[in-house]
């Protein structure tokens, strides 16, 4: 007679020759399925984890050069685990991302809680705070090849991690890349700085598609720090390009993004920003990478002198925003033959919230504020279901203009984001195709055979609150901008949308006008040519 455990299935009770040979092939059978089900590229994994990389980082040590230690061991597993949060293998950056289980980093905050209170102390610094004296930390100029670190993504080899990279189409999921992205700017700073600092993501200066991905394949993720001169603050510049030949440089075609970070180090303790090593330019490639650096250093300061915040509307801008006022009292006012457009939206009809939970698994190295690719992730996902609400359309991503995180989000916070449409440049018929104050809502007419693209910026505003809803504070705003194939337009109705309305403006006219090439071809929004899109 069989029978089985309330919970797990297991065999109880065995009575008889056949019930005994039963149990045999049930365990044999499961030892097949485990084997079966087993990803049969582990060894690939840890390979690329570990072997690939290029890296004179503290980071760069293989997990394999100890594995006859239980506790290298138990590491290397715990890389390769499934987790039963979102069922994919995420081997490269859990190591780097993360210094000890969620569990262990409880345990360590309520002991020095416990010492503090016992002392008298209050926790001075909040979760996490150290109070120790302040880090020491070489501030030698150092090159930029000190920093450099090169991995490799074996997409085309290994469908198991492949799985975490597809969506549903079967295209490279962008969100999943910026989050990688992000670590391998804290892997660069780090790097740079050494590990007495902490490191946070002050600002994502921007990121654009240069070529579309045409066909699954292996993928290299590299960079360096580029700009640092002696203040708290660092330029990482990033890039994923097809995986070249072993031994040959990648080319200029290959590379599908370019990104760069501004990474700020910190006093572990009192969260004050602490000065790092300035760069030392050796060869005229590095000059001209640095003098990159310089310029967009320069370009962010003059950008926050033009914010709406310090300066008002010039001229045109207000001419414009008084034009579209008009506009919308023609639409309004039945005795005007003038209707509104069916392919117009009001700012307001855009909108898209979401709300979640901010889980430990998605954590720092720093073990209570979350991951800054994580945000990244998220913001970029809302954007691009707005603009797929928006124009009815798939949107195929073109940049991330420069956008800042101003507060760190903690575990268990729960994170607010609004994605709104904020601007749509005119349909785009020819590169030479501008923007006037007199053909932005020109009339009802459908121009939809002539008018065929249209570049949709989308802002995406976050905040956080406490589990009790008791604080709340903004934590950074996103500007994703997006190309549908539709002939879509906005239009703001308020002074708060007019003015998020005159600065998305203020970006688009600042975007580069290369970001369109490569992907105007109809052969690009379709299957797998489409390249990067969600």
């Amino acid at each position: 007679m069989l029978s089985k455990g309330p919970t797990s299935g297991h065999l109880l009770l065995l009575r008889g020759p056949i019930s005994r040979r039963l149990l045999v092939q049930s365990f044999q059978l499961q030892q097949l399925r485990q084997k079966c089900t087993r990803p049969q590229s582990r060894p690939r994994l840890m390979y690329w984890g570990a072997a690939m990389v290029t890296s004179s980082t503290p980071f760069s040590e293989s997990p394999s050069s100890s594995t006859s230690s239980p506790k290298s061991i138990m590491a290397q597993r715990r890389q390769l685990h499934q987790t039963p949060a979102n069922n994919t293998f995420r081997p490269v950056w859990t190591e780097r991302r993360v210094k000890m289980p969620w569990i262990e980093a409880l345990k360590v905050e309520r002991e020095r809680e416990r010492e503090q209170a016992g002392a008298g102390v209050g926790v001075e610094t909040g979760r996490g705070g150290s109070g120790s004296e302040s880090p020491k930390v070489d501030l030698k100029p150092k090159k930029m090849g000190d920093s450099y670190y090169r991995t490799i993504l074996p997409l085309a080899q290994d469908p198991w991690l492949l799985d975490t990279y597809l969506n549903s189409s079967g295209h490279i999921r962008l969100g999943a890349l910026l989050m990688d992205l992000d670590a391998l700017a804290g892997v660069v700073t780090y790097g740079h700085t050494g590990d007495s600092v902490m490191t946070v993501t002050a600002a994502v200066d921007r990121i654009t598609i240069e070529n579309p991905l045409k066909e699954i394949c292996d993928l290299e993720l590299s960079g360096q720090v580029t700009y640092a001169t002696g203040r708290s603050s660092m330029e990482i510049s990033l890039q994923v390009a097809k995986a070249p030949m072993e031994g040959q440089p990648v080319k200029e075609e290959d590379v599908l993004i370019t990104c760069a970070f501004t990474m700020v180090s910190l006093d572990p303790g009192t969260k004050r920003p602490v000065a790092v090593a300035p760069l030392l330019v050796e060869t005229e490639e590095e000059r001209r990478l640095f003098e990159l650096g310089e310029k967009n250093y320069k370009a962010k300061k003059q950008l926050r002198k033009r914010s709406l915040l310090e300066q008002t509307p010039n001229d045109e801008e207000s001419d414009l925003i008084h034009a579209m006022w008009t506009r919308e009292m023609a639409y309004l006012n039945p005795q005007n033959p003038l209707s509104r457009p069916k392919n117009l939206m009001h700012m307001k009809e855009t909108i898209l919230k979401s709300a979640q939970i901010m889980q430990p698994e998605y954590r720092n190295r720093h073990n209570f504020m979350i991951f800054g690719g994580y945000l990244l992730k998220q913001t970029f996902e809302l954007a691009f279901c707005c603009a797929a609400s928006f124009s009815n359309s798939r949107p195929t991503f073109l940049s991330l203009d420069p956008s800042t995180f101003d507060n760190p989000v903690p575990v268990g916070s729960v994170l607010y984001l609004k994605a709104t449409v904020s601007y749509t440049d005119s349909p785009i018929i020819s590169p030479n195709t501008t923007t006037s104050a007199s053909n932005i809502h020109s009339a009802s007419k459908d121009n939809s055979s002539t008018r065929k693209f249209t570049k949709v910026q989308v802002r995406v505003d976050s905040k956080v609150r406490d589990a009790e809803h008791t604080t709340k504070k903004p934590t950074g705003v996103f500007h994703y901008t997006f190309l549908v194939e539709k002939d879509v337009q906005v239009m703001p109705q308020s002074y708060n949308d007019f003015m998020i309305w005159v600065d998305a403006k203020r970006r688009a006219q600042n975007t580069n006008k290369s970001l369109l090439s490569g992907i105007m071809e109809k052969d690009s929004f379709d299957g797998i040519q489409e390249g990067l899109t969600e």
